[in-house]
C-alpha cells in the first residue's frame, strides 16, 4: 500500500491481546482510527477475558454498532490458553476463519510481543503496522511497515503509530466505553441498597507485590474520607480477596468490599467522585473515564504508565527504581507513601486544588 492509498482504507484490524490497563491506554487510538475511518469496519483481536472493554456482555461481537460495542465493528476473541487442547484449537479455527473473512487491508499490531505479531500476520492482511522498537524485538520480522513511536505515554505512543496511517494530527474526544442499561441500572440498585453516596473506589491490588501500597493503609484512608461524608468502595480482583478484607477490615466500618464484572465496573467507576489505587487495570479504566484520580505508584514509570487525560495527582518516591521486575514484596519506596499524604492528595482532588493533568 503505498501512502496516497492511506485514507482509501476501509477494512482495518488492531491487535491488542491484553492486559486490561494496555487495552484501556489503546482505546483512544482505536478511537481516533475511527474518527479518521468513520466508515471503514475495524475490528480488534483480543483475548476473551477482556472482551468486556469492548463489547457488553449479550451485546452481538458483530455488526453494527451500539452502545453496548461503541467503537469496533467486530471483536474477536481468542483464547491462548491451553493451546494444544482440541476445543482451543477448533475455537482458533473459527476465530481465523472469521478474522480472514473481513479481508482486512491493514492489521495495526499495538502490542508488540511476538505472539501479537504473529496473529496479525495471520490475519492475511497484505499490511501489518508495528513499532520499530517492540517489547520483544523478534515482533519486527512479521511487520510490512515499522514506524517509531513518539511520545513519553503509551497512550501518546500508540497514538503515534496510527497517526501514520491517518497522515493527520490525531486528538480523540471521549473515549466511548461500553455501556450495558441493566448493568447500569443494577449497580444504581446496589448504592443506592448499601447507603453509598459519593463513592470513592479504593483499590489495594495490582499486578505483582511490588506495584502494592499495604491494603491496611487503604482502609486507613477510607476512614479519614468518611469523617469528610465520602464513603469508600474496595474494588478487588480474581485472588484479591485477602487484599480486600484487609482493607475492609482496616477501614472499620468506612468501606465494604466488592468485587465486579469488568461491565459493573465500568458503570461502578462512572458514578465514582474519586479513585485511589496503583499502577493497574481499574486505574487506567478511572482515567479513561475522566474520574479523578490518586495513583500510588513504585517501581513503574507514571510518565508512561500513569493516568492520563483526567485530573491526577501521582504520588512516587523518588527513591523508587524504575524496574518491571515482578518481586512480591513491596516497593520499599513506595512504602514511604503516608496515609495522610494519600488523604492530602484526595482532599486536594475533590476540592479542585493543585490538581494536574496526564
Amino acid at each position: 500500500m503505498i501512502d496516497g492509498q492511506r485514507r482509501d482504507i476501509d477494512r482495518l484490524l488492531i491487535v491488542r491481546l491484553s492486559a486490561m490497563g494496555d487495552v484501556i491506554h489503546t482505546l483512544p487510538a482505536a478511537q481516533a482510527l475511527r474518527e479518521a475511518f468513520p466508515d471503514a469496519v475495524i475490528g480488534w483481536l483480543v483475548e476473551e477475558r477482556w472482551t468486556e472493554l469492548l463489547c457488553a456482555p449479550g451485546t452481538p461481537r458483530r455488526g453494527l454498532r451500539s452502545p453496548g460495542r461503541p467503537l469496533v465493528d467486530w471483536v474477536h476473541v481468542v483464547r491462548l490458553t491451553g493451546l494444544f487442547e482440541m476445543p482451543t484449537l477448533e475455537q482458533i479455527a473459527r476465530v481465523w476463519n472469521d478474522v480472514r473473512s473481513v479481508n482486512y487491508q491493514v492489521a495495526v499490531d499495538l502490542q508488540g510481543a511476538i505472539r501479537s505479531a504473529v496473529l496479525a500476520r495471520m490475519s492475511r492482511a497484505p499490511v501489518i503496522y508495528g513499532a520499530r522498537q517492540t517489547r520483544e524485538s523478534p515482533a519486527t520480522l512479521f511487520y510490512t511497515r515499522q514506524e517509531i513511536a513518539r511520545g513519553a505515554h503509551v497512550i501518546e505512543q500508540n497514538l503515534s503509530l496510527v497517526q501514520t496511517l491517518t497522515e493527520t494530527s490525531l486528538h480523540p474526544g471521549p473515549l466511548q466505553l461500553p455501556r450495558d442499561v441493566a448493568t447500569e441500572q443494577r449497580i444504581d440498585e446496589r448504592l443506592v441498597e448499601a447507603g453509598l453516596e459519593n463513592l470513592v473506589i479504593i483499590n489495594p491490588g495490582a499486578g505483582w507485590g511490588a506495584k502494592r501500597w499495604p491494603a491496611q493503609r487503604y482502609g486507613a484512608v477510607a476512614r479519614a474520607l468518611a469523617c469528610c461524608g465520602l464513603r469508600s468502595i474496595v474494588n478487588y480482583g480474581p485472588g484479591e480477596d485477602q487484599l480486600a478484607h484487609e482493607a475492609e477490615q482496616a477501614s472499620e466500618g468506612a468501606a465494604k468490599a466488592f468485587a465486579f464484572s469488568l461491565t459493573e465496573l465500568i458503570a461502578l467507576t462512572r458514578r465514582a467522585k474519586l479513585f485511589i489505587g496503583g499502577d493497574t487495570g481499574p486505574l487506567h479504566l478511572a482515567a479513561a473515564l475522566q474520574v479523578p484520580t490518586v495513583a500510588i505508584f513504585g517501581p513503574t514509570d507514571p510518565a508512561r504508565n500513569g493516568p492520563y487525560g483526567t485530573h491526577s495527582i501521582v504520588l512516587r518516591n523518588p527513591a523508587s527504581p524504575t524496574s518491571h521486575t515482578r518481586r512480591a514484596q513491596p516497593d520499599e519506596g513506595m512504602l514511604e507513601i503516608t496515609v495522610d499524604a494519600v488523604v492530602d492528595a484526595a482532599r486536594r482532588l475533590l476540592t479542585g486544588t493543585e490538581a494536574s493533568h496526564g
